[in-house]
């Protein structure tokens, strides 16, 4: 039986001022008590002679053996099959910038994410800087002890430059979830919805409301799918290249998206659109959905509220999705992220490409199957078939690009 090391749970204890805890009025307090991880040992340290093999003398050999050749990292220790889930704590799912303490209880979700999901083990890692020079310079120094990263809840634009870099820097995969994950899911449940009214993507017209980590991302892999037009629209309108006021990144946005050329307002550019995909939090007004082709898709992702309310949404939408739990057709990152890092570990990608995230889109619409329904168009999280599916594509589109390593 492995060794377990567990961090203990009190269920005593007061708040402060000798207050109760709060844990006897929520029960989201209960479970968080001693965090929601612990680490645990692989192999037994029953007597000295395994002791002897698990650390010294035994485990010098193993050091020297890695020293003459570097790769057997990969074959002897957990390298190539732990991630490092890294934080500054600045835009943390809708509460903001709370720091890197505030942070920890949702990077400790997502690395058990990580594990029920992808079978992969991750590690959460909350950085005290957010200086993009501090931040690179820290997970390089700290790459050599994991497989791969996936950034989480840094907030836009560093997020942009900090992933490029750190990709540039090292030989294993960068993965900014909040805009990657995101992404793949809206083009599997795209695909599907497509699929369900008889039309290509490539027929399709789409309005991104939000121009973040996410809205950047999505657009980018609509068009890399090959979406008709894509327009994407900030809080001062559609981003055009005759704006004046755009940031690096949202210039390098206005060169591939709009080809049709639209100027002014999100509800402008909503006229006659086959699709919205709102990551914006903002409000839309149901005059602009209306307003819509016939046959449209509303993916209001935004939580706790979405852009547009679901029931304002069917009144004329023919597929309506959200990023919540509580109505059909989620768009949740957690269908997506397990298995591209799993695919990747598997065969050592070096770096996870366009291809490999457009490989986990299309495994992921094909889960759906014949069970195809304007309120089915993706699957479950619990869906067991989701993470596997997705393993698999990834680590063949990672082949067939040229950046596995076994």
């Amino acid at each position: 039986m492995a060794a377990e090391i567990v961090n203990p749970r009190s269920d005593s204890g007061t708040g402060q001022d000798g207050a109760e805890p709060l844990d006897s009025f929520d029960p989201a307090f209960a479970l968080h008590r001693g965090g929601k991880m612990a680490v645990q040992a692989t192999v037994p340290i029953r007597d000295k002679d395994d002791l002897s093999l698990a650390y010294t003398p035994g485990v010098a050999k193993v050091c020297s053996a890695i020293a003459e050749q570097p790769d057997l990292v990969h074959d002897y220790t957990w390298k190539s099959s732990v991630v490092a889930v890294v934080t500054d704590g600045t835009a943390v799912l809708g509460l903001g910038d709370i720091g890197p303490e505030a942070s920890l209880p949702v990077m400790e979700g997502k690395a058990i994410l990580f594990k029920q999901f992808g079978g992969v083990d991750a590690v959460p890692i909350a950085l005290a800087c957010t200086d993009v020079d501090e931040i690179v310079e820290t997970v390089v120094r700290l790459a050599p002890s994991f497989g791969g990263v996936n950034l989480e809840d840094i907030s836009a634009p560093r997020c942009f430059e900090i992933e490029k870099r750190l990709q540039d820097a090292l030989d294993i995969p960068i993965f900014h979830d909040d805009q990657h994950g995101t992404a793949v899911v809206t083009l599997a449940a795209l695909r599907n919805a497509a699929r369900l009214t008889g039309r290509a993507v490539g027929e399709l017209r789409a309005v991104i409301s939000g121009a973040g980590a996410a809205g950047v991302a999505i657009a980018k892999i609509l068009v890399d799918a090959g979406i008709g037009d894509v327009a994407v629209a900030d809080r001062k309108g559609v981003v055009s290249a005759d704006r004046e006021d755009l940031t690096p990144v949202k210039r390098e946005l206005a060169g591939f998206t709009n080809k049709a050329g639209i100027t002014g307002s999100l509800e402008a550019a909503l006229e006659g659109a086959d699709v919205f995909i709102g990551v914006s939090g903002g409000t839309v007004a149901e005059e602009a959905v209306a307003s819509m082709a016939e046959g449209a898709f509303v993916f209001a992702m935004a939580n706790p509220n979405p852009e547009v309310h679901p029931d304002v949404a069917h009144k004329y939408a023919a597929v309506v999705a959200t990023g919540r739990s509580d109505f059909p057709n989620q768009i949740n990152n957690v269908l997506a992220f397990p298995g591209i890092f799993a695919g990747a570990l598997q065969v050592r990608a070096s770096r996870i490409t366009e291809g490999m995230k457009i490989a986990a889109a299309e495994a992921l619409a094909a889960v759906v199957g014949d069970d195809l329904a304007a309120d089915y168009v993706i699957p479950s999280p619990f869906d067991e078939r989701v993470a596997p599916a997705v393993t698999a594509a990834v680590a063949a589109a990672a082949r067939a690009e040229g950046v596995a390593r076994r």
